[in-house]
Parts: structure tokens; C-alpha cells; sequence
């Protein structure tokens, strides 16, 4: 083999392996990426039915409910407009309260139940994920705007 056909497959041994390495590092990306959606935009249908997200909202009062194992705990998220049952089984953060912020990773079940792997609380009285203030603005926006039509 000739010196320069030795350097040609080098290099393309090298872009192939740069190429490799892009894919797999773009695929890990994409199965770890967890999006964001409100209880309005479950409604609408907007949220994947095979994949994981984040719901956020506000528990609504008087919705949380403790089954008799003392883990599994069904609530209720609102971002005023619409509505959405969320399951979860394990301990929940000391912060958790009904009237509060909440975010919950999960999936959507067949039956529009959210199924959470994990919740997460506000930290303080001040704070609420970006996402889910935002959420909440919006559909209170939403709402004014069907209120005066």
C-alpha cells in the first residue's frame, strides 16, 4: 500500500470514528431530554404518549389523596385552566402541599392519568420553575380571553 492511500484510510478511519462518536453522543442526548408541558397542553394532546415529561402546575386544594400503603399518593395539578390526575408512589418532598407549585416527571397513562417517577417542590414561598409560572400565565391569559368573548 502507497504512503498516501495509507494516509487516506487514516483519515477517513478518523471521520468515521468522529461520526460515530457525534451519533452516540447526540443519541444519549435525545433519549435524556425531558420536555415540559401544562395541564392545558395535555388536554389538547400535545404531550407524548411513549415518552417521558415534566407536567408543572399547582396541586389543587382538597385533591391529595393518601392510599393505604402510606407511598402511593394521588393529587391533582392545575395550571387553572385545565386539570390533570397525577399517581405517585414514594415519599414526597417535605415541601409538597396542596395550593403549591409542583413539577413531576412521568409518563401519561392510556387512561390521562400522569404516572410520576419523581415530584419536585417549590424551595421557598417566592419560587416557582420558570416553566410551570409561565404555564400558569398562560392559561389565565387564556382564560380572560374566553371570559370577554
Amino acid at each position: 500500500m502507497k504512503p498516501r492511500h495509507k494516509r487516506l484510510a487514516l483519515i477517513a478511519g478518523g471521520v468515521a470514528s468522529v461520526a460515530l462518536a457525534a451519533a452516540l453522543v447526540l443519541n444519549a442526548f435525545r433519549s435524556n431530554l425531558v420536555f415540559f408541558f401544562s395541564p392545558t397542553q395535555i388536554a389538547a394532546g400535545e404531550a407524548p404518549k411513549d415518552r417521558a415529561f415534566r407536567i408543572g402546575g399547582m396541586v389543587e386544594s382538597g385533591s391529595l389523596k393518601r392510599q393505604a400503603d402510606g407511598l402511593t399518593v394521588r393529587f391533582v395539578v392545575t395550571d387553572t385552566a385545565k386539570s390533570v390526575p397525577v399517581v405517585y408512589i414514594g415519599i414526597l418532598p417535605d415541601l409538597f402541599r396542596e395550593g403549591k407549585g409542583v413539577v413531576a416527571q412521568g409518563r401519561l397513562g392510556p387512561d390521562g392519568e400522569f404516572r410520576a417517577d419523581e415530584v419536585l417542590a417549590k424551595h421557598d414561598e417566592n419560587y416557582m420553575p420558570p416553566e410551570a409560572a409561565h404555564a400558569l400565565e398562560q392559561a389565565q391569559k387564556a382564560q380572560k380571553t374566553v371570559k370577554t368573548n
